[in-house]
This record gives structure tokens, C-alpha cells and sequence, in this order.
């Protein structure tokens, strides 16, 4: 099921609140942007380790289960993002993880006749009249949770943003594996 983040629809969930933030501070920076990583930290924890944020947090922020994103600078730029995620492990103290990217999807069709050369083939989806630009994000939590949420740039509002657990399913679980021992 994909749903609508909207002001009518109160979401309470910790991991979705944490996502939907994240997401937007993601947007604040507008278009065309490498990918994004995120650790997910027990926001009280934050606190007791950094009391001097306290202040900057809103009321939900305070909430028992609550998580803040930590931004993980430096992510090197690649063009096999799983592969680089199976690199990347974390510590006890990171409750989850969150990613953001953007990508070009088209109509099924569309990819048919792609040319097999992988920069001719780009050239053909990125020129595509159908092509439709949209940035993912998807957040996972150590013990299991998830959700992928979708903003489109031809309708780049925070209350169009789709959520739904299932969007990205492969990020899904490459973002897990990076918890996996």
C-alpha cells in the first residue's frame, strides 16, 4: 500500500517520523544530488551524550523511541550503490540507517529497446519523454523495520511524498545487510 504523508494523517511511528525529517532535509537541498547516508540514533541517547541539541528539538523529537539522523559525510561516489553498502557495517549504537538517492524511472516499455552500451543506454532513458524523476529514501531499523518513501520532481511537495514499505525492496535489503554480523 502507498500512502501520502498529508497534515490530516498524524504519523507516529518513530522510524516514519525519522524518515519523513530526513527526507525533507534531503529536499531543502533541491535536485541533482549524490546519494545520501544516514545513521539512526536513539534521539534520548543523543541527548545524554550531547546535551546542547536539546534545545534545536521539537516536541515529537522527545517522544520515548524517537530517532535522529546522523548524516555519514563522505560517501564515496559510485555507480554500484549495494556494493557499497556491503561495506558498510555499524555500531551497536546505531539503531538504523537511512539512505536517500535519486533516480530516472520510465514505462516498462521504454526499456525494450535500450542500446547495450551502459552510457548510450542512459543517454536513451534520460532523453525518454515519459522519464520521470524521483529521489528515494529508505530507512531501516536494526530490528527489522522499514519504510521507502518517493518524492517526485514533477511534484516535489512535502505532501506528495508516497510512502509505503515495499517502494525499493532491493535497497530495502541492502540496507538491513548492513546490520547483518
Amino acid at each position: 500500500m502507498v500512502a501520502v504523508a498529508t497534515p490530516r494523517t498524524p504519523v507516529t511511528d518513530p522510524l516514519a517520523l525519522a524518515a519523513l525529517d530526513t527526507e525533507r532535509h534531503v529536499a531543502a537541498a533541491g535536485w541533482d544530488q549524490n546519494p545520501r547516508l544516514f545513521a539512526l540514533v536513539d534521539t534520548a541517547e543523543l541527548v545524554e551524550a550531547e546535551p546542547s541539541i536539546r534545545g534545536g528539538l521539537g516536541p515529537t523529537d522527545l517522544l520515548p523511541g524517537s530517532l535522529t539522523a546522523v548524516e555519514q559525510e563522505g560517501l564515496p561516489q559510485t555507480s554500484d550503490l549495494e556494493s557499497l553498502l556491503g561495506r558498510i557495517a555499524w555500531p551497536d549504537g546505531v539503531t538504523g540507517a537511512a539512505i536517500a538517492l535519486e533516480r530516472v524511472v520510465v514505462p516498462p516499455e521504454a526499456e525494450r529497446d535500450l542500446p547495450s552500451d551502459p552510457r548510450a543506454a542512459l543517454e536513451a532513458l534520460a532523453g525518454h519523454p515519459d522519464r520521470r524523476d524521483v529521489r528515494l529514501l529508505v530507512a531501516v531499523t536494526r530490528a527489522g523495520g522499514a519504510i521507502c518513501l518517493l518524492r517526485q520532481r514533477s511534484h516535489d511537495s512535502d505532501d506528495q511524498v508516497a510512502t509505503g514499505p515495499d517502494l525499493a525492496p532491493g535497497l530495502v535489503h541492502a540496507l538491513r545487510a548492513t546490520f547483518d554480523t
